[in-house]
């Protein structure tokens, strides 16, 4: 008997598949399409030399665990211990399995937020959980009334999104406050903070768990280096919770995948010594804005992004189709892939909105926009 019958294949895997069979230009999955950094191609050639072929330590290499304590407390002010409260991933996709299977026994509920990245689900159903999807509201952002309606005796942990995939809204100090209330008032009750595109915000800053010390002692925050520094297919990422959950986070992780790749740990923890992720938000901001004005022709309707680089838009003007049909037209009859926004959702999201992808190099977004303008 197999564990997960019901699981399709990934629209992002889908999406992407049509996009090589009908030569389109592919804005659905998240993945950059320009060169890394010239200064990283260097870096893998000259450390590869050296003696690191071998196995890191089971919590990542002791100097990359201590650049990444200094880059959060550049970022945030946090102070972490980098042997005892940071642990380096197989990406963001592992700390998030790791976490649930560590903290999620059967019959634990854990509460999804959608529209919701779709890693979620599938490790908490592994651990004989049950997901509890929640809808944000119409603006993407945390409705608190019905979160706290949903909340039992059985609640284990809430998981959380910000900057949030698919809509690129970032939540507010309020949110941030009502937050740490409910994990206040519910003392069985954890915290899953998804935070890979955290240095990628635009017009306002990114709030992230480490600022509030309130959040601290039961929060687990996922990070992604591959994300913020266009490697996604390094995958590596990095987890950050107070030592008592850490410790079970490794005991998961030591025979999951035990330890990550020696040579991309080598690497980055050089790297980072000279990297200000400052940056990032002015780079994909240029991003974000050439591809709004390239559509300011069309037919779209674009919604508010303010961070990730992820760009949502309604089609209400151009069809009547469900978005995912809308996408598999879009991609064979237009030579644009995007992704529909309903498969982010357990109750399938009815309205007429695709998420565009603008990680992409300049003359590939002015290419897409003009095909988009066409339609």
């Amino acid at each position: 008997m197999f564990k997960l019958p019901e699981i399709p294949t990934s629209i992002f895997s889908k999406m992407s598949k049509l996009s090589t069979e009908n030569n389109a230009l592919n804005l659905s999955q998240g993945f950059p399409d320009f060169d890394v950094s010239p200064q990283l191609i260097e870096l893998i050639g000259k450390v590869s030399k050296d003696d690191v072929h071998q196995y890191c330590p089971m919590p990542g290499l002791p100097d990359l665990l201590e650049q990444t304590s200094s880059l959060v407390n550049q970022s945030y002010g946090r102070t972490l211990n980098p042997q005892t409260e940071i642990l380096i991933t197989a990406g963001a996709t592992q700390g998030i399995f790791t976490t649930i299977q560590a903290l999620v026994s059967s019959g634990d509920e854990v509460l999804i937020l959608d529209p919701s990245y779709d890693c979620y689900g599938m490790p908490i159903v592994l651990s004989q959980g049950v997901p509890i999807r929640i809808p944000l509201s119409d603006t993407f952002l945390p409705d608190w009334k019905r979160i706290r309606e949903s909340i039992t005796d059985k609640t284990r942990l809430i998981i959380t999104n910000n900057p949030h995939n698919p809509s690129g809204r970032i939540w507010t100090h309020e949110d941030m406050y009502a937050l740490s209330q409910l994990l206040d008032e519910n003392k069985n009750l954890y915290h899953l903070s998804d935070e890979v595109y955290e240095h990628i915000t635009f017009d306002q800053p990114h709030l992230s768990a480490n600022l509030y010390l309130g959040l601290h002692t039961k929060t687990i925050i996922v990070s992604s280096f591959g994300k913020s520094f266009h490697i996604t297919g390094w995958k590596i990422g990095y987890v950050v919770a107070p030592e008592e959950i850490m410790n079970e986070l490794k005991k998961v992780h030591q025979y999951l995948v035990f330890t990550v790749n020696s040579l991309s740990q080598h690497v980055l923890s050089k790297y980072l010594k000279t990297q200000n992720v400052k940056d990032l938000g002015g780079f994909y901001k240029k991003k974000r804005d050439l591809f709004i004005k390239g559509m300011e022709k069309s037919k779209f309707n674009l919604l508010p992004c303010e961070g990730s680089y992820f760009q949502l838009a309604t089609y209400e003007a151009i069809s009547d189709d469900t978005d995912v049909a809308f996408c598999e037209k879009l991609v064979t009859e237009f030579k644009i892939a995007a992704i529909p926004i309903s498969v982010f959702s357990e109750k399938q999201d009815r309205r007429k909105i695709v998420r565009f992808c603008f990680a992409k190099e300049n003359q590939t977004l002015e290419k897409a926009t003009r095909l988009l303008c066409k339609i």
